[in-house]
């Protein structure tokens, strides 16, 4: 008996010591696997933060060579404008070339001097009034042309320099003063193209002129007048 109840004192042992064993080894393997899904989320985590941060300074290049670009063609397109300014009254002389006629026309030639300093530039028809002696307006209707009774014309733009010419011819009706409103002018008042000041210039012995005068164009130097 007393070999009997020692060896299921032995058995009962074993089998306290086998389930202690089994309990220790359940409880590590739990413990383990939160640890791993923890270091997982970290990592995840981290990639949308340097993708966001990659986006940011690429659209802020961007943005500053746009602006950049954009001052440059300004600058360029102000500074290609630029040029002689318009040749101004107030920056010429107007003188009498001469006259000379044929065939019932007379052809009266005039030049505009550039008096300034600078440069200007001009183009097409001078604006005209014809003056009796004593500076009144006559009855003036002018035909702005380029081919008249003495030969042809060309409008062209001229950059007339410090100290140079350009010159325009009037073809009129030449003959005798008569009640069908013929008069002698003794002087012509002109507008500049682009201009609304006025220059005069007295006309020696005076002109006949009907009313009608053809205009031509400005050209340059005295070559309007032949």
């Amino acid at each position: 008996m007393p070999e009997q109840l020692s060896m299921r004192r032995i058995v009962l042992l074993a089998a306290l010591a086998l389930a202690g064993a089994v309990l220790a080894a359940g409880c590590g393997s739990s413990g383990g696997t939160p640890a791993a899904s923890t270091g997982t989320t970290t990592s995840v985590a981290s990639q949308p933060a340097t993708t966001t941060t990659s986006s940011t300074s690429t659209s802020t290049t961007a943005t500053a060579t746009t602006s950049a670009t954009t001052t440059t063609t300004t600058t360029t397109t102000t500074a290609a404008s630029s040029g002689e300014p318009p040749c101004r009254a107030a920056a010429l002389a107007l003188s009498f070339l001469g006259q000379q006629g044929g065939m019932g026309h007379g052809e009266i030639g005039f030049v505009l001097k550039n008096t300034s300093s600078v440069s200007c530039r001009t183009y097409g028809y001078p604006g005209i009034q014809f003056l009796d002696q004593s500076g009144h307006p006559l009855p003036t209707i002018p035909h702005h042309t380029t081919s008249d009774f003495f030969g042809s014309s060309t409008e062209v733009p001229l950059v007339i320099a410090p100290g140079g010419s350009a010159s325009f011819r009037l073809d009129v009706g030449h003959g005798v003063a008569t009640s069908a409103g013929c008069a002698t002018a003794y002087a012509l008042q002109v507008i500049p193209p682009n201009d609304t000041a006025t220059l005069r210039t007295s006309i020696p012995n005076g002109a006949y002129e009907c009313r009608d005068a053809n205009v031509s164009p400005l050209r340059a130097g005295a070559s309007a007048y032949p």
